[in-house]
């Protein structure tokens, strides 16, 4: 399986990038084309290094999301690359659920990424008071500190969730 991220040739669709796994399909955006569920084991399909030209227009709210720091890609940890997590009951009666390491890294940057858009939007509202302000980041940064647990999984500390 190729890593969330990567940018794969698909014979009908062209390139596209791989935003999740499913099993042994890749759910891919194919721009011009949308969302496609594709066999990983597909005949045709290959990695590609370089992306297609990209739009200016795309390139160009993507620097201004990095600047502001939403847009930066998080990297997951290279010794959790291609593992998954494995939950079993205590039992054994319930059959046993496997997730993909990168599915949910990839729910996790999500998460902590809305979060920064939350606190932006709370920030910048004119009609909360400052102390309606300061009650909900306070209920921010608690959710932030509930996350820490899942700062293993980030290769790069600034990444990482902090209740900083």
């Amino acid at each position: 399986m190729l890593r969330i991220g990567a940018w794969i040739d698909h014979p009908t669709f062209g390139a596209g990038r791989i935003a999740n796994h499913n099993g042994t399909r890749y759910v891919v955006s194919f721009p011009g084309v949308g969302l496609r569920e594709v066999d990983s084991h597909e005949v045709g399909i290959k990695e590609i290094e370089t992306p297609p030209q990209e739009d200016p227009i795309k390139r160009a709210l993507r620097e201004v999301l990095d600047e502001y720091g939403f847009g930066a890609a998080a990297e997951l940890a290279a010794r959790w690359e291609g593992g998954e997590i494995v939950v079993r009951s205590a039992s054994g009666a319930v059959k046993e659920q496997r997730l993909a390491i990168d599915t949910l890294f990839h729910k996790v940057v999500m998460i902590r990424d809305r979060l920064r858009v939350l606190e932006q939007k709370v920030n910048s509202n004119k009609t909360l008071t400052a102390t309606e302000k300061v009650d909900l980041q306070q209920y921010v940064t608690k959710c932030y500190g509930s996350l820490t647990s899942l700062n293993f999984l980030f290769r790069n500390d600034e990444d990482k969730f902090s209740t900083k």
